[in-house]
């Protein structure tokens, strides 16, 4: 979920007039990213409010859907990691650099926002509160980034104001171990091709086996082996980038991968209205396929041509802006949807002004815009400090271009 996007690739392999997509910055992946926050943002301000009619019910439903934002994020987060780190694997400071980078990008605000929610807001009696309290006593989870753990072990949604960071805990781990998968097997790509297609599938596997068993759907949401597959399938597709051929082979398999994972996206829709065996099992298959419409979605954004509507969209300015502040708003926004959510402040504001739905809106549109403001001077006050220090302590040199995969350089 951080900010800036930069992805080298090339659809020949390696000659000097070959196609080259997106050298240097690609405004459309930040805009990806955009799309996937303002889903979680519609999620926790609307999805979570209560609904009072039909019409605000179906509008909540429709809201729901925004808990995928968290899947585009792991799709595209594992596309650009799995690049950096195939484009770098030649380095002498792979580890180093990366590690560094990941470093001076997510632990400044993770570890900021703990350390005012722990040591800091316990200095004020006033704020004082039994949630406060309870949350404080199992701290140390979100320390170590075992959030989801914690969360799977109880059963619930047990952190109250730090429920969200669950997804932030399953991206670590896996910023954790995937450098070392890249780094064995970046020299044979389609075994790491086939490896990062078998994570997936594993993940989907493992879940799919532990719903027929029973397992509850809190660890199979939030456990990181079973939230691998976006992770791995974004990876699988940022080596198949780089492979020889491999920008024009997505573009030719897209459509058709698209239709496949949709029919049966349908047919498992249908299952469900007609009976409801295997319900548990098979709604694993249909977040699974949801995942591979989202990679589906990054990868027109990345082969449409310039004037497509999707790309137009991606590019715009708009929804640039809210991939570039999108972990900042990630990180902020859940303080107030939850404080919301437990005191429905929208039925009291309904009170006053008549309505329920335009008490909704009216909250929604404020919990945006005070995340939005939160997540900006974070950003420049606090996040922008830490990036600058990224070539200077990892160095300024690039790893060489790989001429065999076709790849026309290392993302920054």
């Amino acid at each position: 979920m951080s900010a800036g996007v930069k992805v080298r690739m090339s659809d020949g392999p390696g000659q000097a007039g070959g196609e080259v997509l997106g050298r240097g910055h690609l405004p459309v992946l930040d805009g990806v990213r955009g799309l996937a926050i303002l889903m979680v943002l519609v999620l926790h301000f609307v999805a979570d409010t209560q609904a009072t009619t039909r019409l605000e019910r179906w509008i909540n439903l429709a809201a729901g859907w925004g808990q995928y934002g968290v899947d585009l994020f792991f799709v595209l987060s594992g596309f650009l990691i799995t690049g950096i780190l195939f484009d770098a694997r030649e380095s002498p400071d792979y580890f180093k650099n990366f590690y560094v980078r990941r470093v001076l990008r997510i632990f400044p605000l993770y570890y900021a926002v703990l350390a005012v929610l722990f040591l800091l807001l316990p200095l004020v009696p006033a704020l004082s509160s039994p949630t406060l309290d309870e949350l404080r006593a199992h701290q140390a989870w979100a320390w170590l980034y075992g959030v989801n753990v914690f969360v799977a072990l109880r059963g619930e949604w047990a952190l109250s104001y730090l429920d969200h960071f669950w997804s932030l805990s399953v991206e670590e781990h896996f910023y954790f171990v995937w450098p070392f998968v890249v780094w064995a097997l970046a020299r044979r790509p389609r075994v790491l091709l086939a490896t990062s297609l078998g994570v997936a599938g594993a993940a989907l596997l493992g879940r799919v086996a532990a719903a027929a068993a029973g397992v509850s759907p809190h660890v199979l949401y939030v456990l990181t082996p079973f939230r691998l597959d976006g992770l791995a399938l974004g990876g699988a597709f940022a080596v198949l980038a780089r492979l020889p051929g491999g920008m024009a082979r997505i573009r030719r398999l897209l459509p058709r991968l698209a239709a496949a994972a949709a029919a049966l996206f349908l047919l498992r829709l249908a299952w469900s209205r007609l009976t409801p065996l295997w319900a548990a099992p098979l709604f694993q298959v249909r977040e699974s396929l949801l995942v591979v419409l989202l990679a589906c979605l990054l990868l027109r954004a990345l082969t449409a041509p310039r004037d497509a509507l999707v790309v137009r969209l991606f590019a715009s300015r708009t929804m640039r802006w809210f991939g570039t502040y999108s972990y900042g708003l990630y990180v902020y926004h859940h303080f107030l949807s939850y404080h919301f959510a437990v005191h429905r402040t929208e039925l009291a504001l309904a009170a006053r002004l008549g309505s329920h739905g335009l008490a909704v809106a009216l909250q929604a549109l404020v919990g945006v815009a005070i995340s939005c403001a939160v997540a900006f001077a974070s950003y420049h006050l606090l996040e922008k400090r830490f990036l600058a220090l990224k070539d200077r302590l990892t160095g300024s040199a690039r790893p060489r271009p790989s001429a065999a995969l076709g790849v026309a350089g290392p993302p920054a």
